[in-house]
């Protein structure tokens, strides 16, 4: 039987324009130094409000690595 070991690290990312983009972001960056990135889950949405307008979008996530490579 064969198995997989993953580690998880948390990422928040961001974005002026929307959710889906602070995801991309984050998931962008950390691939930058991370390998074998596989899945991320989000955790919290929120975000900045200004003169009664959504400013900002802010996702806290995890995302999973493999480490048995």
């Amino acid at each position: 039987m064969s198995g997989h070991v993953y580690k998880k690290v948390e990422l928040i990312g961001s974005s002026p324009n929307s959710i889906d983009e602070a995801i991309e972001t984050a998931i962008s960056r950390a691939s930058k130094t991370m390998r074998n990135l596989d899945w991320f889950e989000v955790d919290q949405v929120r975000g900045q409000i200004v003169n009664g307008e959504v400013a900002h979008y802010q996702v806290v996530m995890k995302v999973g690595f493999r480490i048995d490579d």
